[in-house]
């Protein structure tokens, strides 16, 4: 569909617009990654997976994407985790950053290019900071380098913070702090006792958590950024520092569409360890929910509106997945008239259109889902009336199939392979049928469905699925 144009909201401008990436058919894509001190929390893959879909819609739209995702691995948190358990930070922070990479396989995220830790490009840093310095954007304060926002007019551009709320001349150190706190940040911190340092031309320190994403979206991306994503928490101060300090070194725009993702909230409560509403990927999982319900939950509310995260919601996505494996089920095992019908064929190109043009207007994934459900409702209705045929039963599953490129919600098998035993009781459940020892059958399809298997019989002989899918 060339004639698709993507729309997007743009947080810097405030408004939907039109995608034009600065090379064409190529889109430079950087996601805030983790900060590995703990198990990502799946407020965290509520930002990880809408990323996802972009990154995964404009790969469907034919654009080649060329993807960066930060580890952080040195800042406040990973390092006072580390002095917790005893341990170095590279011991410490690698035993999160393998948890992520296998959470983000089960959540079937597609893996960025690109993987920077920020221990690895110090260098890099230490040059940037340098830059700044040089340009008169920075200064040198007890061994601590900070960058003043009072020498960027632009700061507070993507945030809207006004001009006058600023406390020009006030430094922090802290890697993190609140809205109210509008002050000189640090780029590089001195040497403290305990903590890993580096050498640099400014003193033995490290770097702050700012100019980290700085250095490493500009590292493997260029000086313009296409898109630059995260969760709206990191707008303000994260965001609107990287602005200030790689614009005011590279004198170009730092970022041309920001795309932010809303929060996610538990049973209408901000998400708590207190609360005892905290839950990781793997809470979620040790429940017994499947990854594809998890992934179809955080999917399915728009990127823009807060997900209020209930287990009834989770229930209700296990559901849909159901109605959509059921389908692709009754298409894969009913025999079907040989043919093809015009009327299928228009009902999947409306289909496909509708769903694209959804996801085009600022990713809108309920009108997207609307059309796959229309599409069901329809095949199912074609089913039962005779009229579908081989060739169109064929076309809805390759279909089906081909959103999921976008979605990555569909099971790779709908029909599984059964054990031998399991197979051999339903050919003797067959059998007694046929000799009418009706009290055998019944007996055998009772033990099948205590293991997870019900049968289903039809005219073209017995049928069986798994109850869970």
């Amino acid at each position: 569909m060339k004639d698709v144009k993507f729309r997007i909201y743009n947080t810097l401008s405030g408004k939907v617009e039109e995608f034009v990436p600065l090379k064409e058919g190529e889109v430079k894509l950087y996601t805030c990654g983790p900060t590995v001190y703990d198990y990502a929390h799946i407020g965290n893959f509520r930002s990880y997976v809408a990323e996802d879909l972009l990154k995964r819609f404009l790969k469907f739209l034919g654009y080649r994407v060329l993807h960066v995702m930060n580890i952080t691995d040195v800042d406040d948190k990973t390092i006072k985790g580390a002095q917790r358990e005893g341990v170095s930070l590279q011991e410490f922070t690698r035993k999160y950053e393998k948890a992520f990479f296998e959470d983000i396989d089960t959540l079937r995220l597609d893996r960025a290019d690109y993987y920077p830790r920020a221990t690895e490009t110090i260098p890099d840093m230490i040059k940037i900071i340098q830059g700044l310095l040089d340009k008169g954007y920075a200064y040198i304060k007890d061994g601590s380098v900070y960058f003043r926002i009072s020498a960027f007019p632009e700061y507070g551009k993507l945030s809207k913070i006004k001009p006058e709320e600023l406390k020009a001349g006030v430094r922090i150190d802290a890697d993190e702090y609140t809205k109210e706190d509008v002050r000189d940040f640090a780029l590089w911190k001195a040497k403290k006792p305990g903590e890993p340092s580096w050498p640099s031309p400014f003193g033995e320190g490290r770097p702050g958590w700012h100019i980290e994403c700085s250095t490493m979206s500009m590292k493997y991306l260029g000086e313009t950024l296409d898109i630059h994503a995260g969760g709206v928490d990191n707008i303000f101060p994260h965001h609107e520092n990287e602005i200030a300090q790689s614009e005011a070194y590279t004198g170009k725009q730092f970022v041309r569409y920001w795309f932010h993702v809303q929060h996610l909230i538990v049973e209408g409560e901000k998400m708590s360890k207190s609360k005892g509403n905290f839950y990781t990927l793997r809470d979620l999982l040790a429940m017994g929910f499947s990854p594809r319900a998890i992934r179809y939950l955080l999917l399915t509310t728009h990127y823009r509106k807060t997900l209020n995260f209930t287990f009834e919601a989770l229930y209700q996505a296990t559901a849909s997945l159901k109605r959509i494996t059921d389908f692709l089920f009754e298409l894969e095992t009913r025999k079907f008239p040989e043919g093809e019908s015009q009327q299928a064929k228009e009902r999947i190109e409306k289909c496909r259109r509708e769903f694209t043009l959804a996801l085009a207007d600022d990713l809108n994934i309920s009108g997207a889902m609307a059309a796959i459900f229309e599409l069901i409702r329809w095949g199912n209705k074609a089913m039962e009336e005779g009229e579908l045929f081989s060739q169109d039963a064929a076309n809805l599953k390759a279909l089906l199939y081909d959103l999921d490129r976008v979605l990555a919600v569909l099971p790779e098998k709908v029909v599984e392979e059964l054990p031998e035993d399991i197979m051999r009781m339903i050919k003797e459940r067959e059998e007694a049928r046929k000799r009418k020892d009706y009290a055998t059958a019944d007996r055998i399809r009772d033990e099948l469905f205590k293991r997870g298997i019900i049968l289903e019989d039809t005219k073209e002989g017995t049928r069986w699925k798994l109850i869970k899918k």
